[in-house]
């Protein structure tokens, strides 16, 4: 990898927090320091080309989703560190270039190497790691382009490989719109897990709404009804950004009219089938639909999720909708929340039962008004982190020495930016 020093703006940040943690939480700052220098001491490399290529951890591949989320908190520093902001943007052009290759892809080989799930029944690249099609894939890549220029003013991003990507992802979710009847996607692993197989069957049929289907979760796991809600949400949240890029930034009617259009037609679908009933009879959020009378009530650990909605953008904490759902899914309700003697939090059907995500519980934080909440949520991460000193991607709710993934930057990142945002530190949106 190319980073075999910690930055000096990196170092300067993380003698901020040691300041700002004292004694009273010197664990908070000794696992911010090893995770906020893992990720770019471990996964971060420059390309000859000049685009970045960020590891996802302890699998050899890049997901989309992954490397944006690996380098956000990093957007803090980007302003007055010109390497870093750099090394961003560098990530946003290897994404767009992704995005030309097969927009359907969500995790891509650093070369035509055909590492990967080259066996899985789809239209495989050598590029192509996997070929599981996720919303959120697509919506990573325009939210970090965007956040890159709201906290440094940059804007060589948007490029001519920016507007190919653009393009290629209007057309897609714009087909997607009416999966079963104009979708060329198809996907099949006859040798995975259950939430693996999507076959084109699995999701059933859907009904039109305006919003746009996803094959699978940001968990990889396939969906169960083919409209996901969260990630719908954050569609019409980077559609907003790229409203203001085509009117303010690139003056381009055409675009923005397109984009308009399909942001209002998502979100009207949202607002006409995106809601429940809960146990209670109360109103919320569904996490899944099809657009023909079912829905699903629960929530993942991965983002974006419901718990993550404001986070996103999307609404604010303070939603009635969202508190009402909220309150749902923190509870058993939510068939992957998990109670035991050490945690308590959201789960994933990709991990074992009984296992809570660390992403999850740093959202549960990022997301709550209430700093001694917050502060509660970190007292956790830093009592489960098995004597790491880093995240991991799930861990038993009864024993949190028995963790998966004992290397997943996404998590040791989304810990640093709880500890950031605690002491009022924030990248801005």
């Amino acid at each position: 990898m190319n980073h075999e020093k910690i930055p000096v703006s990196v170092q300067a940040l993380m003698k901020e927090i040691k300041e700002k943690c004292g004694t009273k939480h010197a664990r908070w700052s000794e696992i911010f320091e090893s995770c906020f220098a893992n990720t770019l001491l471990t996964t971060v490399k420059k390309l000859e080309d000049g685009t970045t290529y960020v590891l996802t951890g302890d699998i050899p591949a890049m997901w989309l989703r992954d490397s944006v989320a690996q380098v956000r908190p990093y957007l803090v520093l980007a302003k007055e560190d010109q390497d870093l902001s750099d090394m961003i943007a560098g990530l946003t052009q290897r994404q767009f270039q992704f995005i030309a290759l097969d927009p359907y892809a969500n995790a891509f080989n650093e070369t035509a190497n055909g590492a990967g799930h080259q066996s899985d029944e789809t239209a495989m690249t050598p590029h192509t790691w996997e070929r599981k099609y996720e919303i959120d894939s697509l919506c990573y890549p325009l939210q970090l382009s965007y956040l890159l220029y709201k906290n440094t003013g940059r804007t060589d991003q948007f490029n001519e490989s920016f507007l190919v990507a653009v393009d290629h992802i209007l057309d897609l979710w714009t087909t997607e719109q009416h999966h079963d009847e104009k979708s060329p996607y198809t996907f099949y692993r006859p040798d995975g897990p259950d939430t693996s197989k999507y076959d084109n069957i699995r999701c059933g049929a859907s009904g039109y709404t305006g919003m746009t289907w996803s094959g699978f979760r940001p968990s990889d796991d396939s969906c169960t009804y083919g409209y996901l809600i969260p990630s719908n949400m954050f569609a019409v949240v980077v559609l907003d950004y790229l409203k203001e890029i085509f009117s303010h930034l690139i003056k381009d009617p055409q675009r923005f009219e397109r984009v308009a259009r399909l942001r209002d037609e998502i979100q009207k679908g949202l607002e006409s089938f995106a809601k429940t009933k809960n146990q209670s009879g109360e109103t919320v959020f569904a996490y899944e639909v099809d657009g023909l009378g079912h829905s699903h009530i629960m929530d993942d650990a991965n983002v974006p999720s419901l718990l993550s909605a404001p986070y996103l953008g999307y609404l604010s904490t303070e939603d009635v909708v969202y508190q009402t759902t909220r309150k749902t899914i923190l509870s058993e309700e939510n068939p992957f929340y998990f109670e035991g003697s050490y945690a308590s939090g959201i789960g994933s059907p990709h991990t074992p039962d009984q296992y809570v995500w660390p992403i999850a519980l740093a959202m549960e934080g990022l997301t709550s008004n209430d700093k001694l909440e917050k502060e509660r949520i970190l007292n956790l991460l830093v009592a489960t982190d098995a004597g790491t000193s880093l995240m991991h991607e799930g861990f038993h709710v009864n024993d949190p020495t028995q963790f998966t993934r004992e290397w997943f930057s996404w998590a040791n990142m989304m810990f640093c930016e709880l500890v950031m945002d605690y002491f009022d530190i924030r990248v801005e949106r």
